[in-house]
């Protein structure tokens, strides 16, 4: 056991993501075209001496262009941000886009009216293109455990594995029964012969609680599992993120006999081939 953890833990990996994996472009630039035809308008404030005059003008023109111009601070709308003013009053951001003196405002205490002034920005939809690559990079996060999973089925696809995503235990009655009202939704099945793997992937490149937490619901989790016949647990992790929790994830290596990373995940590859 102990020979099997150690080796695991040699070869854990520092990242999962691939160059493609940073920025999301499509759906940059599908947030940009949703919003260009406004922008576009914007540009018309670009330049202009009398900023208050200009936004009179365009307000009177379309009010609604506006209502974009939170996207120029890196703020969506959706995300409902809010600001105190001088008077020490708070409001959403939105609040500034409801009449020319706010949006006036807006600019002003932005920054943005010496910055359209002075033609630092040549053209909006542009400069939106470049801040949406700098919002869906915060957004990597959240595309992590994505990116394993992706990894994982790409590893099947190659070898010619059959599997099925994201599979709720409700699907699996025997199951049911073991794991009582717990709301399970596996990453991945694969049957094979009389068995059927239930799988869970992961990935860790930093430490925290939470980690701790995983391996203790794994460890709990795969007994039930594996008590039931025809059924296992197979968990696939990886990260650096594992040295910090390296304890915890020993102690979840008596309770789940199949744990796999990265680089020995060929071990179930075989098994489920012969």
């Amino acid at each position: 056991m102990a020979d099997r953890f150690n080796d695991f833990m040699k070869p854990l990996k520092e990242t999962h993501f691939s160059l493609k994996d940073y920025v999301d472009f499509p759906k940059v630039a599908a947030n940009v075209e949703a919003i260009s035809i406004k922008l576009n308008q914007l540009n018309y404030l670009i330049g202009q001496e009398d900023m208050a005059k200009a936004v009179e003008r365009l307000w009177e023109e379309n009010p609604r262009v506006f209502s974009v111009l939170d996207i120029l601070i890196a703020v969506r709308t959706k995300d409902k941000k809010k600001a105190i003013d001088e008077n020490g009053n708070i409001l959403l951001v939105a609040d500034y886009f409801t009449s020319s003196a706010q949006v006036t405002k807006f600019l002003n205490d932005t920054g943005l009216t010496e910055v359209f002034q002075k033609k630092q920005i040549k053209n909006l939809v542009d400069y939106v293109f470049g801040v949406e690559v700098g919002l869906d990079s915060n957004a990597r996060k959240n595309r992590g455990g994505h990116i394993m999973e992706e990894l994982v089925a790409n590893i099947f696809d190659n070898h010619g594995i059959a599997y099925e995503q994201e599979v709720y235990y409700t699907e699996f009655p025997e199951i049911v029964k073991a794991l009582g009202a717990d709301n399970k939704r596996f990453d991945f099945v694969v049957k094979h012969k009389d068995l059927t793997y239930l799988i869970e992937a992961n990935f860790y490149t930093g430490g925290g609680s939470k980690l701790n937490e995983v391996a203790r619901s794994y460890s709990e989790l795969a007994p039930k599992i594996n008590a039931v016949p025809g059924f296992e647990f197979v968990w696939i992790t990886d990260g650096i993120g594992w040295e910090s929790a390296r304890n915890k994830l020993e102690e979840a290596f008596a309770h789940i006999p199949s744990v796999y990373n990265l680089t020995n995940i060929n071990e179930f590859i075989s098994k489920v081939k012969i």
